[in-house]
């Protein structure tokens, strides 16, 4: 799963759609009509007017404009004369007459326009976070322990703040993987600010030692047949663990990758290995089985190789490949929590060290200790609070294992799980009354949905049409981690 991670950067389930513009691709939307705003032509001198808003770059795309902009944040919001930092943010601006989508993966921003599914649903503005700690957006000195949800949360609370006076509409904030759990914190902490919550495959370790669903998960997931495969492969990687892993002294030193982190090459193997089933049903479907070595006892080094390489990936915990997210694994160590499962396909004698705990993928010299408590009081507080929160999981993925459930006190909030979908899991991959009931609370939480919708929300369908460069898809990534 934390071949996740490298692919993290992308952070896209962009699964949204666009009207396309007439105009040339550098124009421009026609003026709002707004009251109290100008013309979209001074949407960049609007932006740059906030204090602390600074322009990186602007990125043309037919009847959008995009803005890569930083931010400054205090580095302790509890102490904000305390020091200072710049934060990565862009804006996809349609028109303050829209609605607008704030969307954070809970790891880098990317710098190039796309849109997710809620802003694809409402055909509206969209502002992304990018994560703080993930660098650029990293204060220097950096002070971990101001690394947590809360912090976070306003980051988040004060990006709002600036932008609400030109985006008048109502917002709405969206994430997958890690960015909905973030989704969700915000809501926790900051409960007036959106008008709804959109939170994909959001996993909810509440109970950070306590991850038996997870096992129960993975003796039913799929089919035997496809369960068997990928078992064997495992297995047989760990058996021959010598002769591969030469092969993997030999790939790291001709890629100058390093193990000073995760403490030994032995150790970067063993994660990688147990890494794979899981990696499997997070980023494939059911279908993808017959691409797994069906015989693995009488597989080649070779064939056991590329399989483990291409599902979990031998360079992700190098120091290298673990480096860029140091802030998820910090975070997972200290507040987040981090799943554990067993293999009970595997002998104990071939298992050395098992899933290793998030302290093994940070560097020894930052301080970690983990609150059990924090976890634990967002369960409760969406339990008991949650208003205008819809989650999405998918039926094969194993986050969904642990997922955010409603307690009687959730008022027009909804959990959802697509029949055979992954960490992709989205609005659009659910079944098609839930799908046009998903789609109408989204609108009308986004104050568009249209008197026939209000009427009959079988009858929800996004607003936005399809655009195959803005609303690329892929799944949301995030690592397997192991305590």
């Amino acid at each position: 799963m934390r071949k996740a991670l490298r692919w993290l950067l992308a952070l896209t389930v962009l699964i949204g759609t666009l009207s396309t513009a007439s105009a040339a691709t550098a124009a421009e939307p026609e003026a709002t009509g707004t009251t109290g705003t100008t013309a979209a032509a001074d949407i960049k001198e609007q932006l740059l007017s906030i204090p602390g808003m600074s322009l990186i770059e602007e990125k043309p795309y037919t009847g959008y404009r995009f803005f890569v902009l930083n931010y400054t944040q205090p580095v302790d919001h509890r102490n904000p004369s305390k020091g200072t930092f710049q934060q990565r943010i862009t804006v996809l601006h349609k028109d303050v007459s829209r609605p607008t989508v704030f969307y954070t993966g809970g790891y880098n921003v990317s710098t190039n326009p796309g849109r997710r599914e809620p802003t694809q649903i409402v055909d509206g503005n969209q502002v992304s976070m990018e994560y703080r700690f993930f660098t650029p957006s990293r204060p220097d000195p950096a002070d971990w322990t101001k690394l947590d949800i809360w912090q976070a949360a306003s980051d988040q609370h004060r990006i709002f703040k600036a932008l609400k006076p030109i985006y008048t509409k109502k917002w709405i904030s969206t994430g997958g993987s890690k960015g909905g759990m973030t989704a969700t914190y915000f809501e926790r902490f900051y409960p007036k600010d959106m008008d709804g919550v959109v939170a994909y495959v959001a996993p909810n370790d509440v109970v950070n030692k306590e991850d038996s669903a997870y096992d129960r998960f993975f003796a039913t997931v799929g089919t035997e047949e496809c369960r068997d495969r990928l078992n064997g492969v495992q297995r047989e990687a760990l058996v021959r663990r010598e002769p591969l892993e030469k092969r993997y002294a030999a790939y790291a030193a001709e890629n100058g990758f390093t193990f000073d982190t995760i403490g030994s090459l032995d150790k970067a193997y063993e994660a990688t290995v147990l890494d794979y089933v899981w990696g499997f049903w997070q980023y494939s479907l059911l279908s993808d089985c017959d691409s797994i070595p069906a015989d693995a006892k009488n597989a080649t080094d070779d064939d056991i190789w590329t399989s483990i390489d291409t599902i979990a990936g031998f360079s992700f915990y190098t120091d290298q490949g673990l480096e860029p997210y140091t802030p998820y694994f910090y975070q997972a160590g200290t507040q987040l929590g981090a799943p554990t499962i067993v293999f009970p396909h595997i002998e104990k004698k071939y298992i050395r060290y098992g899933y290793l705990p998030p302290r093994y993928f940070v560097p020894r010299d930052i301080s970690m200790k983990f609150q059990p408590y924090a976890m634990r009081d967002v369960d409760t507080w969406v339990k008991h609070n949650a208003r205008q929160m819809l989650y999405v999981y998918g039926e094969n993925d194993p986050w969904g294992a642990e997922p955010f459930r409603l307690g009687k006190g959730a008022k027009d909030s909804y959990v959802f799980t697509a029949p055979g979908l992954n960490h992709g899991a989205n609005v659009a991959g659910l079944v098609p009354d839930q799908k046009a009931f998903a789609t109408a609370r989204i609108l009308e939480w986004a104050g568009v949905a249209s008197a026939t919708v209000q009427a009959d929300p079988s009858t929800a369908k996004p607003l936005a049409k399809f655009d195959a460069k803005l609303d690329k898809r892929d799944v949301e990534r995030e690592p397997t981690l192991r305590p």
